[in-house]
């Protein structure tokens, strides 16, 4: 696949953002829906993988869902390996 149009960070971040602050599952057309700003397909799709393989969504069948914690208590827990 040759790749036309790289993200911007503004683009990752508002995609990241709108992932962040939604309420569970989002199709890839609902959330180019709830996106401030169009965006390009290929774009978006460029930008998911680069979220999915840094841990901070999945990309399912059913959707995309944010799995990211930032809890300090989570990443201390997950790095002593203790159950929470």
């Amino acid at each position: 696949m040759k790749i036309i149009h790289y993200p911007n960070l503004k683009t990752v971040l508002m995609i990241e953002e709108t992932l962040k602050n939604a309420n569970g599952l989002l199709t890839r057309e609902k959330l180019k829906k709830n996106l401030p700003k169009k965006v390009m397909h290929q774009t978006l799709n460029i930008t998911l993988k680069y979220l999915e393989e840094s841990g901070k969504i999945i990309d399912g069948r059913k959707g995309i869902l944010w799995i990211y914690n930032e809890s300090p208590k989570i990443k201390r827990a997950i790095e002593k390996g203790i159950e929470i």
